[in-house]
């Protein structure tokens, strides 16, 4: 079964591109396109997308509040937003909305094929380095929140692999540091995702930051 995506950006000439990159592929149909973010919220109810690569920089309803109120829908596709720089201060915000992740315009055809893969399946696209910059770059300055009550749930080996992910290490990276199998790794990885009721990474770390374990 196709992977069906709905593409939204105010520039035609974007969407074009994206949209024959994708159609190349077998198992990827682009099922729709958006050029703000209130024609995307209708879009992604009507075409009932699993992805929605998403624009920031739009007239009328932005890509922000787009993202919120798609994430908002019963079933949501996953949402994957799109920017010109990776510390785009819109990137963050997405996240918070609820995206999975973020992609540069200028990637290569076949990270952009890559990352709508990836992405519907449960994985964040960020990679862990750029991940740890961004999250960074945002939150170096604000005050941890007090919530050590959300953390509560896990045990004290996942509170430290949680720890590493803040600091932008891979599965590969945290198994080689507490000397365990990568396998086992991921096994910390996902229980830490379920307790916490997290999408995916990139969302851990982002929580780790609030809670103020992460650091700095």
């Amino acid at each position: 079964m196709s992977i069906r995506v709905l593409l939204v950006d105010d520039q035609a000439l974007v969407r074009t591109g994206f949209r024959m990159i994708l159609d190349e592929t077998d198992d990827i149909e682009v099922v729709g396109e958006a050029a703000d973010g209130a024609a995307a919220v209708h879009a992604a109810t009507s075409t009932r997308p699993d992805l929605v690569l998403m624009d920031v920089r739009m007239p009328n309803v932005d890509g922000i509040e787009a993202t919120r109120r798609i994430r908002a829908l019963p079933s949501p596709p996953k949402v994957l937003i799109l920017t010109t720089f990776d510390l785009d201060e819109y990137v963050f915000a997405g996240l918070r909305a609820g995206a999975s992740g973020f992609l540069l315009k200028d990637t290569l055809a076949a990270d952009l094929v890559s990352a709508v893969r990836v992405v519907v399946s449960g994985e964040a696209v960020a990679a862990p380095s750029i991940t740890r910059r961004l999250i960074t770059h945002f939150l170096s300055s604000a005050t941890p929140a007090s919530r050590p009550d959300r953390l509560a749930v896990l045990t004290a080996r996942e509170r430290e692999v949680l720890t590493l992910i803040a600091t932008g290490l891979s599965n590969p990276e945290i198994a080689d540091q507490l000397h365990l199998s990568e396998g086992t790794v991921k096994t910390h990885v996902g229980r830490i995702l379920a307790k916490l009721d997290l999408r995916d990474r990139v969302h851990a770390v982002i929580l780790a930051y609030e809670c103020g374990i992460a650091p700095r």
